[in-house]
């Protein structure tokens, strides 16, 4: 069948259009017939190119076509793919199972999604700039497409000593099997190498935490080659300091303290929360541990019969709060908190804010992933003073953290 095409009628054509005041491009638009003309056209030319002549000695020949629907930059076009008979036909102009032109619209779909940008603003974008609404269904899977980058990532591997860890939770709505929206929690590893840069270690969907799934964590990250970590840096994650001492013994936990603190003064009451507060920084912002010891005794003293449980839960916690007193003012201000992956949470919040419910953790996944691959595009320097901070840790654990 021939391929050619008259240039001067489809010329004619389009001129019509445009007299007639129809748009060049959108729904109906006359350049949409043009392009239509010419890529069934180059479509005919694959197949002919396709039908050689051992090929039709052996049997296949042509058997009909099937039309489909084509979003394109000008317009929604009917595409006719001619079939063979033995399906051996695989067209490069517009692939079987292509429904849009432009790889970069796709990729224009995907920017959008990972901006948080909703289904209907998307198919409203779709409607304005190609003349056709796609479908939710649609949308999803053409984000599907990223999946295969976040198994890459997943399995990437890593370095072999991070200096310091941050492990927290970020909580979304998910709907279950059952259709009922369930609680699931993203916990993401936030590291920084020695390069001072940071960088996302892992990122990991889970509906419970204990000791068993931060072994799985942390064998995860022992199996893509992380051999140790100087700090790890926790908001009291349950399990945690039994798991990383069994996979990583020599690392140092640091809770957060302004956890330990949000968590204190909930059980304050709130004629006493300003002197309390203020009691408790003494605590914390001592010079050392010793001194530190000394004014928890004092606040002990002061508020222990009112509010016992308090006390006892910076007791109990003592060790694991109080690490950072052995580190210097710069490092110190790094790992007391885990102010640095909130702070991360925050931008990935900004894009998923307007999600009420997820439909799965597939779409859950997408979201944060694409909204991670923008964050970390600004991710290119070293933290402030690392140059110092970095040979403080050199100095300070040896052998483990060797800048040279």
């Amino acid at each position: 069948m021939s391929s050619d095409i008259d240039f001067n009628e489809l010329r004619a054509q389009v001129l019509a259009d445009i007299r007639a005041g129809k748009p060049l491009f959108g729904k109906d638009g006359a350049f949409a017939p043009l392009l239509e003309n010419i890529l069934n056209a180059a479509l005919e030319g694959e197949m002919d190119a396709h039908l050689t002549e051992e090929s039709r000695q052996a049997g296949n020949r042509r058997n009909g076509k099937m039309q489909k629907q084509v979003r394109t930059p000008v317009g929604e076009i009917t595409v006719s793919t001619p079939r063979d008979r033995d399906a051996s036909f695989d067209p490069q102009f517009i692939k079987k199972r292509e429904t849009m032109l432009a790889e970069g619209m796709a990729e224009r779909i995907i920017s959008m999604y990972a901006l948080g940008t909703s289904t209907r603003e998307i198919g409203d974008w779709m409607e304005d700039n190609l003349g056709s609404r796609v479908s939710p269904e649609t949308i999803s899977s053409i984000t599907d497409r990223i999946l295969p980058e976040i198994k890459a990532w997943r399995s990437r591997s890593l370095d072999s000593v991070y200096a310091i860890v941050w492990l927290d939770a970020i909580h979304y709505k998910v709907m279950d099997e059952k259709g009922c929206a369930v609680t699931r929690a993203i916990y993401n590893v936030l590291g920084i190498g020695k390069d001072g840069r940071k960088d996302l270690l892992g990122m990991y969907i889970s509906k419970s935490e204990g000791a068993n799934f931060w072994l799985s964590v942390l064998s995860d990250l022992q199996n893509r080659g992380v051999e140790d970590i100087l700090i790890a840096c926790v908001d009291g994650l349950k399990g945690f300091p039994d798991a990383i001492k069994s996979v990583f013994p020599d690392t140092s936990v640091q809770l957060c303290i302004v956890h330990q603190i949000r968590n204190s003064i909930k059980y304050v009451g709130s004629k006493h929360q300003e002197e309390f507060l203020k009691d408790l920084k003494l605590v914390y912002g001592a010079v050392s541990k010793e001194a530190a010891e000394t004014q928890l005794d004092a606040l002990e003293s002061k508020w222990g019969e009112q509010y016992p449980i308090v006390i006892k839960s910076w007791r109990d916690n003592w060790e694991q709060l109080t690490e950072y007193f052995q580190y210097t003012p710069l490092i110190r201000k790094l790992i007391y908190t885990t102010n640095t992956v909130e702070g991360y949470h925050r931008q990935i919040r900004k894009v998923t804010k307007n999600k009420g419910v997820f439909p799965n953790d597939t779409a859950l996944e997408k979201l944060v992933y694409l909204a991670y691959r923008n964050i970390r595009k600004k991710w290119t320097m070293p933290l402030a003073n690392w140059a110092t901070i970095s040979q403080q840790l050199a100095i300070k654990f040896g052998e483990r953290f060797r800048l040279l």
